[in-house]
């Protein structure tokens, strides 16, 4: 696992807001197309020098930014109540600033760059450089100011998913507040008055800002440090996007039909592992922003489900699973002790989503035999090569080339050839002597003797067959076994 540390800097400004170029004529009076356009930090600001110059000098913040894909370790805090900070998987938390109490944030709704994979960027609105956005961090008990920026071409407003708090506070343009104009700063200031996890998104426009990806998590953490304790806690955000081969912009008015099914606006083998210490209490939290509900499994472990969206689930009613079903506009986190040492797949079970990029009109050839067809077309493509007649598997190993910018359908490669999978995939790796901020991929797991899979090549025995649709009964047992 890649890890990086976050900064504080003034912002970077993206030249890539080609998703904005609709709403040029409308916001005449805030951009203009050589601003959007314009390479270098001046020249591709997303709103003029005089609108920002109205909301930079009021003493807010700092905006901290993040401009790459690695994932941040936050340090455990040195004041207040004791937690395990969360890590998010090719993400980052969002540093804050006390003022006389209150925990202050500030985020800044903008057009991002964000490399879903090496070798694919995605133009991308977001917050703080980044889509997902940053994760906020808190105490049950606390009273944050966040304070809410907007460098987009058009308004949009900020609501804190399943937290309690004044109406007027809740996001949702034109019921809760107006919408933030482009340039402008709002305020949303609140207690938190529950422990759990939460997520943040926009209420405004939000067929097209969600599907841009503008989301990110809101973690409180219980006041008392007793309660619900873990040694390693990790976020998973789910999200997709619509990105056609050769494109860097999303198409928004994808409905379900997606095409990349992404944790965290990350793909496999580009997603980082979940690494922990043998004996380690480990917490997932997954929140789901997508269209569709997910069933996330892991392997070679069962867990309990310990929180949804309303809060902690008493122990007395914590139920086990190896797989738990993400309804829309959800969450759930579950925990497990670490104690199977290993590397452990864990992804969604919906087969289409550990995928990339798939041609949804692809015909089925299994069973078709093209060679003569191939050798046909090799005379005029010499390149081409066939797919599909016994199975997919052979793309694995497949080095076509492709379109610009977009990945394989199948990737990703382990110590025994490749994993075939894509989308929302990971690795839990489980091993000894991890220290407890250590998270950094200690690489693949050697399997003990005897404790790996190996070719048979003796004789074999019996085994049996059935073609029949019929029910087929097993008789019981007598008494001599």
């Amino acid at each position: 696992m890649a890890v990086d540390q976050v900064v504080v800097a003034e912002p970077k400004r993206s030249h890539l807001a080609l998703a904005a170029e609709q709403d040029i004529e409308r916001i005449d009076n805030v951009l203009n197309r050589r601003q959007l356009l314009g390479a270098g930090a001046a020249g591709a600001a997303l709103v003029s020098s005089q609108a920002w110059g109205k909301t930079s000098n009021l003493g807010l913040p700092d905006a901290a930014q993040m401009d790459n894909a690695a994932t941040a370790i936050t340090p455990r805090p040195s004041s207040g109540p004791d937690y395990t900070p969360v890590v998010t998987l090719n993400g980052w938390t969002l540093p804050h600033r006390m003022n006389n109490g209150v925990k202050e944030f500030h985020l800044v709704a903008e057009p991002v760059e964000r490399e879903l994979a090496d070798g694919m960027v995605a133009h991308l609105w977001g917050y703080n450089g980044q889509s997902t956005g940053p994760t906020i961090e808190a105490v049950e008990g606390d009273r944050v100011r966040i304070y809410v920026t907007n460098k987009l071409p058009e308004h949009t407003t900020v609501h804190w998913h399943g937290l309690i708090l004044p109406s007027g506070m809740d996001g949702v343009g034109g019921l809760s507040h107006p919408g933030i104009p482009p340039g402008k700063t709002y305020v949303y200031e609140f207690n938190l008055t529950k422990s759990g996890t939460f997520m943040y998104h926009p209420h405004a426009d939000e067929m097209v800002q969600m599907a841009m990806g503008m989301m990110g998590f809101f973690i409180v953490h219980p006041k008392d440090p007793a309660f619900m304790p873990v040694d390693r806690d990790f976020l998973i955000m789910l999200n997709a996007f619509d990105i056609d081969p050769g494109t860097y912009v999303p198409r928004i008015m994808t409905m379900t039909d997606f095409n990349l099914w992404t944790w965290n606006s990350r793909i496999f083998p580009d997603i980082d592992p979940l690494v922990v210490n043998r004996g380690d209490r480990v917490r997932v939290r997954v929140g789901n922003l997508t269209m569709t509900n997910h069933p996330i499994h892991m392997h070679g472990y069962d867990f309990k489900v310990t929180c949804t969206d309303g809060g902690w689930v008493p122990e007395s009613a914590q139920w086990p699973e190896v797989s738990i079903d993400i309804p829309v506009g959800a969450m759930r986190a579950f925990e497990f002790v670490a104690d199977h040492m290993g590397d452990w797949a864990i992804h969604c079970h919906k087969s289409h989503h550990t995928m990339n990029a798939m041609g949804h009109d692809v015909p089925t050839f299994i069973g078709v035999d093209k060679t003569r067809l191939t050798e046909t077309i090799r005379t005029f493509q010499p390149e081409y090569m066939p797919m599909g007649m016994a199975g997919m598997a052979d793309m694995g190993r497949m080095e076509m080339e492709l379109p610009e910018n977009t990945v394989p359908m199948m990737t990703g490669w382990g110590p025994h050839g490749p994993i075939e999978m894509g989308g929302m995939f990971s690795v839990v790796k489980v091993r000894e002597g991890i220290d407890a901020d250590d998270y950094s991929d200690p690489g693949w797991y050697e399997n003990p003797p005897g404790e790996q899979a190996y070719e048979w090549t003796g004789e074999l025995p019996e085994f049996a067959s059935n073609n029949s649709p019929k029910t087929i009964y097993t008789p019981k047992q007598n008494s001599k076994g």
